[in-house]
């Protein structure tokens, strides 16, 4: 190989490195086509309007079925890291009295909370199988033992 060769070689194995370690981004949830249809107005747009310009909501109200929330987000993941959100949306709409908007609020990344989920397991009810049960418990029980209780009492000993 030529030395021209091996540093063409060399400066292709950095770019092809450097792309790798570029970050990808993925979007989710609703995206707006225009500035424009971000432009809902308080008290001139109903229902009918806001559906025909941004479409089915991403959600509406758990309790207030009277709000509708479009929300949309990018996270960046960079090789096989965990992906990180670097951009979240969202548009709450509000409709009043005869289905016109009565408030539209945006909200940003700025405004989220983190929220701590419970990580403690419920425990359950039942018998647990040691190692050497769950390996050879089944030898020697025939599919009719298995599905006759008093069988599987008797067997048991209970």
């Amino acid at each position: 190989m030529s030395r021209s060769s091996i540093g063409a070689f060399a400066a292709l194995a950095v770019l092809a490195g450097a792309a790798a370690c570029a970050p990808t981004v993925d979007r989710h949830g609703f995206i707006a086509d225009s500035v424009e249809a971000l432009d809902v107005k308080a008290g001139v747009d109903t229902k009918a309007t806001v559906l025909s310009r941004l479409g089915t909501p991403s959600t509406t109200g758990t309790f207030d079925q009277e709000a509708w929330y479009y929300i949309s987000s990018a996270q960046s993941r960079i090789a096989f890291f965990d992906p990180k959100t670097t951009e979240r949306s969202v548009v709450a709409i509000r409709f009043g009295e005869d289905d016109v908007v009565s408030a539209v609020e945006k909200f940003g990344l700025e405004k989220g909370r983190v929220i701590a989920y419970n990580d403690d397991k419920t425990p359950t009810r039942g018998r647990e199988l040691g190692l050497i049960e769950q390996l050879f418990g089944n030898i020697g029980r025939t599919p009719t033992a298995i599905n006759d209780p008093e069988q599987e009492r008797g067997r048991r000993g209970r």
